[in-house]
């Protein structure tokens, strides 16, 4: 079976269950899934009920589909994603953002932890993201072209859309939200990284680092869908913090954040769906 075939029995699977049509699609990362607590359902899919698709297995990471409204606006989110250190190919790593944009979602609205690189960033604090370094992980567009999805050789030179990252920012700044903004880079994991790899990431010029989101980026721009990012800063990277890492520590902090996290995905959600209508992005 060729990725695009895989890809159409998961919508197939997912249509018979449900014809709900999103506007925008939501990537919970870890210590944030229960934000998707807050959406007014119409209906959950869990993963394992989706054959041939990737189940998360990490804690913190419920593992399904949740289809529904943020106030008036149609969204499915992802309560749990799957990354590439649990074993999984690249391709089934990027399914599940494809999937939400043959579902109909023009928007992925993605969020992680994510380890702060620069030094006046703080523990939960939030980063907006608006670039990326991508050459640690495998590109998810090599192979043969899904020609169904998008171009051979698509474009990158603005990966996370500036139209909405202006809506975020005025969000945060409307709410009294600390928004950072900066470089993300995306390592494989599961081990977090040495002092002497997080130099080297700061001298390319990376403010987080963490372990997912550039390669979802990559095939949700590959399929034409609009992007956007915010990344909770959970701690301070490998020679920064103080004490040793842990992923305990990063749950603990998303889920201190998770107030202000729900107020600025909900309300910015909202400005998106607005301008989306309205033509005014």
């Amino acid at each position: 079976m060729t990725p695009y075939e895989k890809l159409k029995k998961c919508a197939d699977i997912v249509r018979a269950k449900t014809d709900f049509v999103p506007q925008i699609a939501l990537v919970l990362g870890s210590g944030l899934g229960d934000f998707a607590e807050s959406i007014k359902k119409v209906c959950e899919i869990d993963y394992k009920d989706i054959d041939g698709f990737p189940r998360s297995t990490v804690e913190g990471h419920k593992g399904k589909f949740v289809f529904g409204h943020i106030d008036n606006v149609p969204v499915v989110c992802m309560q749990g994603r799957v990354h590439y250190y649990e074993g999984y190919d690249i391709e089934d790593v990027v399914l599940p953002a494809r999937l939400m944009a043959m579902l109909g979602a023009k928007v992925l609205f993605m969020t992680n932890a994510s380890g702060g690189i620069n030094k006046s960033f703080s523990a939960g604090d939030f980063m907006l993201l608006t670039d990326h370094i991508a050459s640690f992980v495998p590109n998810p567009l090599i192979g043969k072209n899904i020609d169904e999805l998008g171009t051979r050789f698509p474009d990158m030179s603005e990966v996370y859309d500036r139209k909405i990252a202006d809506i975020i920012r005025e969000t945060a700044k409307d709410n009294g939200i600390k928004l950072q903004e900066g470089v993300y880079v995306q390592l494989t994991g599961p081990s977090f990284e040495t002092p002497a790899e997080i130099r080297m990431l700061s001298t390319l010029g990376a403010d987080a680092v963490g372990m997912s989101t550039v390669v979802e980026a990559i095939a949700a721009r590959h399929a034409g869908m609009r992007v956007c990012a915010i990344s909770c800063v959970c701690n301070l990277a490998a020679g920064i913090s103080p004490t040793p890492l842990s992923h305990a520590e990063v749950q603990e902090a998303a889920n201190n954040a998770a107030p202000k996290f729900k107020v600025l995905i909900s309300r910015a959600i909202e400005e998106i769906s607005d301008a989306l209508s309205t033509g005014a992005i």
